[in-house]
């Protein structure tokens, strides 16, 4: 009896498993088959290429200001106690909930404000500009890197560094000799993650800067410009093509994680 109640339980498991394979199949699949007709032809679009060499662009730049950022920010809470500590946390973790429409919408209003007027007559533009696509997506991607790398700097063992604190090793010399080469692949996994999703950003980014053909138009706002005039066949090839890139993001990313058991030895 208390096998058949297990195994009707994994029969349920295996139904609700297989309606989520098909909800999310379902998707990839029309990308793909569809993606891959139009794919072709549209690749070499003049706005294609601008807007692949722009998403790539701006989501390097982006995920490498993201991590300047996120890193030290991660170590300051993971290996320090303070009072506030746990509030800040919060805060930095906060905007994740929200849609990304609101977040475009309070750096447009931030932007617009003297000090944006300022940062645009000092030669630095962000409101409809190309810098505002890495502003946006570094607004979005900064609370899911805190929250990975403070992940991969609490799996690192603290005993580690206490005895390497007894040793003589300062906090600089126990960061760099300790905790990035335990977290390295752990580290390396979250930023072609992060790389990922700032390619696909679009909410913050149409809010603050628009999507103009041929100046702010990203992947994404590639394929919403070709909604808005019918062109699904160019919709679906560069849907496809971010597929692609996140299927070798994943794949890339998985690859790191896989090998983190490797570092695990030394702690």
């Amino acid at each position: 009896m208390k096998k058949r109640k297990i195994y009707i339980f994994h029969l349920i498991c295996g139904a609700l498993t297989l309606c989520a394979l098909l909800l999310i199949g379902s998707n990839i699949g029309v990308i793909i088959i569809r993606g891959t007709k139009s794919f072709p032809e549209c690749i070499s679009r003049p706005e294609t290429l601008f807007a692949f060499g722009l998403s790539v662009r701006t989501a390097c730049i982006s995920t490498l200001l993201c991590f300047l950022l996120a890193v030290p920010t991660s170590y300051l809470l993971t290996q320090t106690s303070f009072p506030g500590c746990r509030i800040m946390e919060i805060l930095l973790e906060l905007t994740i909930s929200l849609p990304y429409i609101v977040l475009g919408l309070s750096l447009l209003i931030l932007f617009s404000s003297p000090t944006g007027k300022w940062l645009k007559s000092a030669g630095l533009p962000v409101v409809f500009s190309q810098n505002g696509i890495i502003i946006a997506q570094l607004t979005v991607n900064l609370p899911f890197a805190v929250k990975l790398i403070s992940s991969a700097f609490r799996d690192v063992d603290p005993k580690l560094s206490y005895v390497a604190g007894l040793l003589g090793a300062g906090p600089f010399q126990r960061f760099l000799t300790i905790m990035l080469p335990l977290s390295r692949n752990a580290l390396v996994s979250a930023f072609i993650l992060l790389w990922s999703r700032a390619l696909g950003e679009f909410g913050a980014t149409l809010m603050l800067v628009g999507i103009t053909r041929m100046k702010t138009e990203t992947l994404p706002g590639s394929i919403y410009l070709a909604v808005s005039t019918n062109d699904l066949n160019a919709a679906l090839a560069n849907a496809f093509l971010l597929l692609l890139l996140s299927f070798l993001s994943l794949a890339l990313a998985g690859r790191f994680g896989k090998n983190k058991g490797k570092w695990r030895q030394y702690e």
